[in-house]
């Protein structure tokens, strides 16, 4: 009798738990209807970096989502889902106070200036912010896939060029957002530039094929000929036009695309400029570009090439080069103390073991970009 009535007590605490938790989602689902169809805002003022640009648009909305109507493209890789932290403003006025949902991605020292994420403000009257004056040039572009050549076994070299506009400005280093299918809607993903600078009538890419990811499934399933929107260009990377600066790029998998754009643009400016190139891959069929980069390192004496392996070499598995994570090839060939810039791109484990001995090398951190993925 005794385990029965446990039983039956324990049935309804469950039940009555579920009909609450269903009451709070019912509630919730409600709140968000009410305010879109029953709240109406009126049209709000959005100003832009004091007056250099004014929107007006329907009040209710997302900040990232008017802005991309009215082509301000801010950076977002999540779909305003405010998961990547990519969208990030600076708000001076009448954006209401932080959500929790921003904290992770924007510092306590950046949210005393009014850093937000452009994805969590809600537009309920007229808003003052900041951006980037970079992105206020930024540009959607149509274009189609002139070719898609397979580097590896997961990674391909993506041509576009370019219809409208036909053209494009990009900085050495810089990256492009890819407009992708999903189910929910058009969404965007980023991808490097790995076509030098002054070669403007295409964007190329090197993408790596992730098992379920949105981005890279729908581009290396591209055919030559398919019609692809992007916007672009984003990026803080800024080439040191100095001559007498070496300049060092270490890369790993796709971190590829902006050390190939870098180096390409550098040798069509300055050919006798010293740069060096360090490249890690896990084996022998990670390899992609060797022989181009040895090619121009034989028309540049000043270029060069250091590609290792980290993993062990398997039985038959031929390779003359340099061996173990790629940090240690960047401390065995690089001398201290000569006046350089770096850029770095790969996983963050790669970045942090670069940067660490660039700096041990006499490199000053400012100097040091990087972008980990």
């Amino acid at each position: 009798m005794a385990e029965m009535l446990t039983m039956l007590f324990s049935n309804v605490y469950v039940a009555a738990i579920s009909v609450f938790v269903l009451l709070l989602v019912a509630l919730a689902a409600w709140l968000v209807v009410a305010e879109r169809y029953l709240v109406n805002y009126g049209v709000c003022k959005v100003d832009i970096n004091a007056g250099e640009k004014l929107l007006e648009v329907d009040g209710g909305q997302t900040l990232l989502n008017a802005l991309i109507d009215n082509q301000v493209y801010i950076p977002s890789a999540c779909g305003g889902k405010g998961s990547c932290g990519y969208c990030k403003v600076t708000v001076l006025g009448g954006g209401g106070p932080i959500l929790p949902t921003e904290t992770t991605y924007v510092t306590p020292r950046e949210a005393r200036i009014g850093v937000r994420l452009a994805c969590q403000v809600k537009i309920r009257e007229d808003i003052t912010i900041r951006v980037p004056e970079d992105l206020l040039n930024v540009k959607m572009f149509r274009a189609q896939v002139e070719s898609s050549k397979v580097l590896t076994y997961d990674i391909k070299e993506i041509r576009l060029a370019l219809i409208e506009p036909d053209t494009i400005d990009q900085r050495p280093g810089q990256y492009i957002q890819i407009q992708a299918p999903s189910p929910e809607g058009p969404v965007f993903r980023a991808y490097s530039i790995s076509s030098p600078s002054q070669d403007k009538h295409v964007a190329e890419m090197n993408v790596r094929l992730v098992p379920g990811g949105i981005g890279s499934t729908y581009l290396h399933n591209l055919q030559e000929g398919d019609e692809v929107f992007f916007t672009g260009p984003y990026g803080e990377f800024r080439l040191n036009e100095e001559p007498d600066t070496e300049i060092i790029c270490v890369g790993g998998g796709c971190g590829m695309a902006p050390m190939k754009n870098i180096i390409l643009t550098i040798y069509d400016r300055w050919p006798d400029r010293s740069v060096w190139l360090f490249f890690g891959c896990r084996s022998t069929p990670d390899i992609f570009y060797l022989d181009e980069f040895r090619e121009l390192a034989r028309k540049h004496p000043n270029f060069h090439v250091v590609y290792a392996l980290s993993d062990p070499l398997k039985e038959g598995e031929k390779w003359d080069g340099d061996t173990g994570f790629i940090h240690l090839a960047v401390d065995k060939h690089l001398e201290p103390n000569v006046k350089r810039q770096a850029f770095l791109c790969g996983p963050p484990l790669m970045i942090e073991a670069v940067t660490r001995v660039l700096i041990d090398k006499g490199i000053p951190e400012k100097d040091v970009f990087y972008d980990k993925f």
